[in-house]
């Protein structure tokens, strides 16, 4: 399948998410021998900047290549494809067609242009080598959040079937991946035929024996699929020992506002019940509509005191469509950006402890790329030394930190 890839000319970039470059690496696949030379861009529309990142992307990539299909599929091609339309060579392909071969045809067939001859493309977005492979387990969301376009542009929540994920990632061993990751738009919600996300994670290490390490991409805290999991950590090593929760904020009031169903004390019963081997990372959506300084304050205290290793933290976004595009009190755009650097510098903070305390230590790391690695709290770690190729598992030594990443010495 690899091969066919590298010796077909299509092309493509993913914007956003980790699903959309897994998706995106799918539909190369399925076009693959259809077409001569096509680029395919699978776009985001999480806030308005990337959807004005993703419409800037496809508007250069139509012009440095006037004579090649540029397919724009993905959540900012779906909510507002108009964006798109007044580009002459980008054909629009809805989410919900995506996948669907046929949709592709179509819209190459009432283009505008002649794309029947072979085109050398202009592209200068290579993507790097993956170190570990991305496996979906599910698509859509069932559930309200306030604030979220995603859950309208991808639909209702629909879980693959096991026997469909087990052959993705027999697939992935085959293709020589140690590290797998489950991923979709709302993970712990899968569910399929009796099989929750903490019985797909249990039967692939039971299937799967030769699987070294598993992850899952993101994950609803409010799911009680949560202590499962790390119940499935604490019992076996592959299980990686960190996670990565959809927060959005730390103050109850601001949560039932999102139409979050977790709570701060729900996020303190998790860690409580993780223990210190496993680490968490969070999202933040800072300067909700109604968040006041001691709603903010709230959040900061939730962090000060689980102490996530990493937050992603960014400013609220106002979606068209969205119940939170219309809530009043909104919060000045410069405030939240504010709120942002103070939560990213406390989250800084407690990342570099955690460093710290683990200087001197040997730990097992994946390789990447260039001698780079991941530790399994998911933290980079520089190897010194000869060439390690990527994918490799080794035992590493962490000497030092630089520059919020480990280095590390081959054990």
């Amino acid at each position: 399948m690899q091969e066919k890839n590298n010796k077909s000319n299509i092309k493509t970039l993913s914007l956003g998410c980790r699903l959309n470059a897994l998706e995106a690496e799918k539909i190369k696949n399925m076009l693959a021998g259809m077409l001569h030379s096509a680029i395919v861009v699978n776009t985001c529309a999480v806030t308005g900047e990337a959807e004005r990142q993703s419409g800037q992307s496809v508007r250069k990539l139509a012009r440095q290549n006037p004579d090649s299909p540029v397919f724009v599929t993905g959540c900012a091609a779906t909510r507002n494809p108009e964006l798109f339309y007044q580009i002459p060579n980008a054909l629009v392909v809805a989410n919900h067609d995506k996948m669907n071969p046929t949709a592709y045809m179509n819209a190459l067939a009432v283009a505008p242009c002649n794309f029947n001859t072979q085109k050398e493309l202009v592209f200068h977005h290579n993507s790097p080598i993956m170190s570990k492979q991305f496996i979906q387990v599910q698509n859509g969301c069932n559930h309200s959040c306030t604030y979220c376009v995603t859950r309208l542009l991808r639909g209702t929540a629909v879980s693959f079937p096991y026997s469909d994920i087990l052959n993705d990632v027999r697939d992935a061993i085959t293709n020589g991946f140690n590290e797998i990751v489950l991923t979709g738009v709302d993970t712990a919600s899968y569910a399929h035929n009796g099989m929750l996300i903490s019985d797909v994670c249990k039967k692939l290490l039971q299937d799967v024996p030769e699987i070294r390490r598993l992850r899952i991409s993101s994950f609803d805290p409010a799911s009680p699929e949560i202590f499962k999991i790390i119940d499935l950590i604490h019992n076996d090593t592959r299980m990686m020992p960190h996670m990565h929760l959809s927060m959005q904020s730390g103050a109850d009031d601001i949560l039932r506002a999102m139409h979050r169903r977790h709570s701060a004390e729900t996020i303190r019963r998790i860690v409580q019940y993780a223990g210190a081997d496993v680490t968490f990372s969070w999202d933040i959506i800072c300067g909700f509509p109604g968040e006041t300084d001691e709603l903010f304050n709230q959040t900061l205290d939730l962090i000060n005191t689980v102490r996530p290793i990493k937050i992603h933290a960014f400013p609220f976004s106002p979606r068209p469509g969205t119940a939170a595009f219309d809530m009043p009190n909104r919060v000045p755009r410069q405030k939240a950006k504010e709120r942002v650097h103070q939560i990213s510098s406390v989250a800084e903070k407690y990342r570099l402890d955690f460093m710290k305390s683990n200087i001197g230590k040997t730990v097992s790391v994946l390789a990447e790329e260039n001698n780079t690695a991941r530790t399994p709290h998911d933290i980079d770690v520089f190897i010194r030394g000869g060439r390690i190729p990527a994918r490799t598992i080794c035992d590493v030594k962490l000497v030092e930190i630089q520059d919020d990443r480990y280095i590390g010495e081959i054990v």
